[in-house]
């Protein structure tokens, strides 16, 4: 479920494609795709038509800062799988209707302060597989209409207290596989309609009691593959509507769940304590278990071994 992909308007999907790699493309033409490995050059001359260009695994290193000048009717921008290190400032200027940029597998360290400025219809931004250390709060200041950020695969250490609060419309924030091994406390203010966050494959050891305050639409929460021990009284008690929630593999030998929910629940691979308050818990909510014959008991040593939800549904456990 970690692997969803955003629901983009595929407009390339809609049109065939040119008969060869970079052709030209015809006079009125909305699409242009090229995948030539050997293109150094972002293509020049596409017709003011254009809707939606793909140059996706090429050897594309540059851009020039007019390289999108004369595409006023731009809506995608498809550029994963090149080279690029570097953006211009000024790249996105020309293309103020841009509502899918793409990005991901390059070699981006760092972006322009500036660089999304003039994209305020951004609605879906992927970064995914780059080199980003560090997020820059200039970079989300003018994306009000922003619904999706993939910003897994990077180096990410921390996200700045706020830094999303002006994403008022986003919907899903992937920050997977980074190197995060603490949320700040406002780390995700101002998300109110978020639904999808996955935080999966980082090394967050605790997370604080009111992290996910800000997030009260929150369906799915992915915490797989961390290094979480204990997690805080009632940390999820905001998400009220949270239906899928991945704890595997983890350190946890305790639980907490959110109230009232029907929940796919997946807490395999941890050193479980199963004792009365995990035992009763699970018998209460009732949780949908996924991967249960992943999900053993570590401890009392009698019990070692044995799967959860067998033990909890058992009528001898003493609780």
């Amino acid at each position: 479920p970690s692997r969803i992909l955003p629901p983009l308007l595929l407009l390339l999907l809609l049109a065939p494609g040119p008969t060869a790699p970079c052709s030209p493309p015809q006079p009125n033409a909305t699409h242009f795709v090229c995948t030539e490995p050997t293109l150094s050059t972002f293509p020049a001359g596409l017709p003011p038509t254009t809707l939606a260009v793909s140059v996706e695994f090429t050897a594309l290193a540059t851009l020039l800062p007019t390289a999108l000048a004369g595409l006023p009717r731009l809506q995608e921008l498809h550029l994963s799988s090149n080279r690029l290190a570097t953006l211009p400032e000024p790249l996105l200027r020309p293309v103020p209707t841009l509502r899918v940029l793409d990005l991901m597998d390059n070699l981006l360290a760092d972006l322009p302060t500036g660089i999304f400025t003039a994209a305020g219809h951004l609605q879906h931004l992927v970064l995914r597989g780059n080199r980003l250390q560090a997020l820059q709060p200039a970079w989300f200041r003018h994306l009000p209409r922003l619904q999706w950020l993939d910003l897994a695969d990077n180096a990410l250490t921390e996200v700045p207290p706020a830094i999303f609060h002006p994403l008022s419309s986003l919907h899903s924030l992937d920050l997977s596989h980074n190197r995060l091994a603490t949320l700040a406390p406002d780390a995700l203010a101002g998300l109110r309609v978020l639904e999808r966050l996955d935080l999966e494959g980082n090394q967050l050891g605790t997370l604080l009691p009111a992290v996910f305050a800000p997030t009260p639409a929150l369906r799915l929460l992915f915490l797989q593959d961390n290094k979480l021990q204990t997690l805080p009284t009632g940390v999820f008690v905001p998400l009220r509507h949270l239906h899928v929630l991945d704890l595997s593999g983890n350190r946890l030998q305790a639980l907490e769940l959110p109230p009232g929910t029907m929940l796919d629940l997946d807490i395999s691979g941890n050193p479980w304590a199963c004792e009365c308050p995990l035992l009763m818990l699970l018998r209460q909510a009732a949780p949908q278990l996924t991967a249960s014959r992943n999900t053993l008991c570590a401890s009392p040593a009698h019990r070692r071994g044995q799967e959860v939800a067998a033990v909890s549904r058992a009528g001898d456990t003493g609780c």
